[in-house]
């Protein structure tokens, strides 16, 4: 595996970022020249993500494990983000440290937060296909709404898919399988 190296612009951002220390159940992500905090996840926010996990670890390939709240690190794009759950090569563990390197990572899940809808919905889809994650799954309980974004390039995703609580997501390789959503859960209005 090669190593990781973060370029010289976007290092003293990172080291200023990790040198804060958060309130209890706050995480912190980079993108460009901006510094997010974010709040700790609601419950309805865990039931969902543990929905979510459950189907992808049954259908994860051996080589994959998940990974909640783990740094993907893009420093070429100056991004760094955290999302509610990935699935990254067990062998990232060779790599030591706190960030991974993005495009290692198979998928990263967001469930959408009440409080700031904009991180996941437009901050996080133009981030995520820059830093080559493949696919990108986006639930967001405040309408009941799914969407799937793949085949990053050019910066972008080229593919979305769209559906609602109640539909069956078409997740492709390396998960293969059909995600069940009848058990999502809306935030209350």
């Amino acid at each position: 595996m090669t190593e990781f190296r973060v370029p010289e612009r976007h290092a003293q951002l990172l080291a200023y970022a990790q040198g804060l220390t958060p309130p209890s159940g706050w995480k912190i992500e980079i993108s460009g020249d901006e510094i997010i905090m974010m709040a700790g996840p609601s419950v309805i926010h865990q039931r969902n993500l543990l929905i979510v996990r459950e189907q992808f670890d049954a259908h994860r390939p051996s080589d994959l494990m998940p990974s909640e709240n783990t740094d993907l690190a893009s420093p070429n794009v100056g991004k760094l983000r955290n999302p509610d759950l990935t699935y990254i090569p067990v062998s990232v563990v060779e790599l030591g440290g706190n960030d991974v390197p993005a495009e290692l990572a198979a998928i990263a899940v967001e469930i959408v937060s009440p409080s700031n809808p904009e991180n996941d919905l437009v901050g996080k889809v133009r981030d995520y296909p820059l830093m080559q994650i493949p696919l990108y799954l986006v639930i967001d309980p405040r309408d009941g709404t799914l969407t799937l974004h793949s085949e990053p390039g050019n910066g972008v995703y080229r593919r979305r898919w769209s559906g609602g609580f109640g539909d069956r997501v078409p997740v492709p390789e390396p998960f293969a399988f059909e995600l069940t959503t009848t058990e999502l859960i809306r935030y209350p209005r």
